[in-house]
């Protein structure tokens, strides 16, 4: 039940609805297209369209958390966030929303370029109204399919320095890609039963545990694959390659003692996380390694 007695919102309440957390990792694999990318940036338009890109990531969060008050309120591991607790009127919260989603994509449009600001736009929309509003209500491939919206990121950084994209752009896209279900998954294993306390029909609710769990060994195989093609397109050496095997046998290892052992998905979520940041923090290390040392 949401409460609705009054609204006393504090300046916190706000930065909440922004998922700051998500963020954060918005903001790194977009820095990591931007470093990665074959050109140059100002450090202060860098800076500013990282700012727009968070922001934008932002929005999305807001926009996600208005639409899912109700489904809020019925679990408890978000009953307490500002809105199903009564802390933001759901209006201002659907303004705050549509006002940085508008002045996000305008700002970077200006201090890049367009093309950018259309992915970006393309990305809050997506997931606002594809993912949350249609699939995830709908389709125990929700994640699989709305992940492209998390994926995004470090194509965007990329085109706001190139103007463009490449292989290798949409590559880092579909590492995260591929790496959003089996991360994703392992927090539904955990919070079951929330999501069925909320009706959503994510995967261990409508084929068992079994079924998400193997999908996580297949996803986390998946992801690894893409990370070794990145390498095998050329744009990473040896340091790159050794990372990516060593963070990618430990991803494998640990799904595979969820398949197989049946043990907590507890610590392969916070694993998953730690092996995005460290893969992609491998190919930033490669890539100053190759500029500065090697040539």
């Amino acid at each position: 039940m949401i409460n609705q007695s009054c609204y006393d919102a504090h300046p916190s309440d706000y930065w909440m609805l922004l998922k700051p957390r998500v963020m954060s990792l918005v903001i790194f694999t977009a820095l990591c297209g931007m470093v990665l990318s074959p050109g140059h940036i100002h450090p202060l338009l860098g800076f500013g369209a990282l700012l727009c890109i968070a922001i934008g990531a932002g929005a999305s969060g807001c926009l996600n958390m208005w639409c899912e008050i109700h489904r809020d309120a019925q679990m408890k591991r978000t009953k307490m966030r500002p809105l199903p607790d009564g802390r933001i009127d759901p209006d201002s919260a659907l303004a705050f929303g549509i006002i940085l989603s508008v002045l996000s994509t305008c700002l970077l449009g200006l201090i890049t370029n367009w093309y950018a600001a259309a992915w970006l736009l393309t990305t809050i929309l997506f997931y606002v109204f594809v993912y949350t509003l249609y699939l995830k209500p709908r389709t125990s491939q929700n994640i699989v399919i709305g992940g492209a919206a998390g994926a995004l990121p470090p194509v965007i950084g990329w085109i706001c320095v190139t103007g463009t994209t490449d292989t290798t752009s949409w590559l880092l896209f579909l590492i995260i890609f591929l790496w959003t279900p089996a991360h994703f998954w392992a927090l539904c294993l955990e919070q079951n039963d929330d999501y069925h306390q909320a009706g959503l029909p994510m995967l261990p609710i409508t084929h068992g545990d079994d079924v998400t769990r193997r999908g996580i060994l297949r996803y986390a195989f998946l992801t690894f694959l893409a990370s070794l093609a990145l390498w095998y397109v050329g744009h990473f050496g040896l340091t790159y390659l050794a990372s990516a095997g060593v963070l990618g046998f430990l991803f494998i290892a640990e799904s595979y003692r969820v398949y197989y052992q049946k043990i907590s998905s507890r610590k392969l979520f916070f694993l998953s996380i730690l092996y995005l940041f460290l893969l992609f923090l491998s190919m930033v290390i490669d890539h100053f390694i190759r500029i500065y040392v090697v040539s």
